[in-house]
């Protein structure tokens, strides 16, 4: 399988967003097939941390494409984003869920996942996608991939960036049937 490196995030996050569908997430002996994504935009996307907090407006600048962006959301599930930075505009893309064998189901959800592969703050800022232990490679969704409206958010809801292999069974939340759209090539 083909490693993704960091120039796959010197784009647009919505277009990573959707072709990290279908990849695989390796991280310390665990993977999974990526089955859901959710862009943000560093810019005007009041969703996005760059929005309101100054600490993420700090990480951008100093760190490149490619970075971890891991943090603790209400005190309880680790989020793991990846920065992307360098295209048109900067942003970073949430991995909601992953499909994991035996056990499809183990990955559905940004704070499964993170349990799952035993993610936590330590990677944040990290350099994972070039390390031994750890990266994305290249997949191959035969499913079809669908767009629809973020979720678990209260800002922005309404634009379609969130991503998702068609009818998983470890997506977090599945689309709604109205809501969901064919992803743009």
């Amino acid at each position: 399988m083909e490693r993704l490196n960091a120039d796959f995030f010197r784009r647009d996050p919505t277009l990573c967003a959707r072709e990290l569908v279908g990849c695989v997430l390796f991280w310390k002996g665990q993977r999974g097939t990526i089955v859901e994504t959710e862009a943000y935009a560093a810019v005007g996307d009041e969703a996005c941390h760059m929005w309101f907090r100054p600490k993420t407006r700090k990480f951008v600048a100093e760190h490149s494409a490619g970075a971890a962006y891991i943090y603790l959301n209400y005190g309880v599930h680790w989020m793991f984003n990846i920065l992307v930075k360098g295209g048109e505009t900067d942003g970073f893309v949430l991995i909601r869920a992953v499909e994991a064998e035996p056990h499809p189901r183990l990955g559905a959800g940004p704070g499964k996942l993170t349990k799952m592969f035993g993610i936590d703050g330590t990677g944040h800022g990290s350099l994972f996608l070039d390390r031994e232990e750890t990266g994305i490679f290249r997949g191959n969704e035969t499913r079809g991939i669908v767009a629809g409206p973020r979720i678990g958010i209260s800002r922005a809801q309404e634009l379609p960036w969130r991503f998702g292999a068609l009818n998983s069974a470890a997506l977090s939340v599945k689309f709604k049937n109205d809501a969901a759209v064919p992803a743009k090539v």
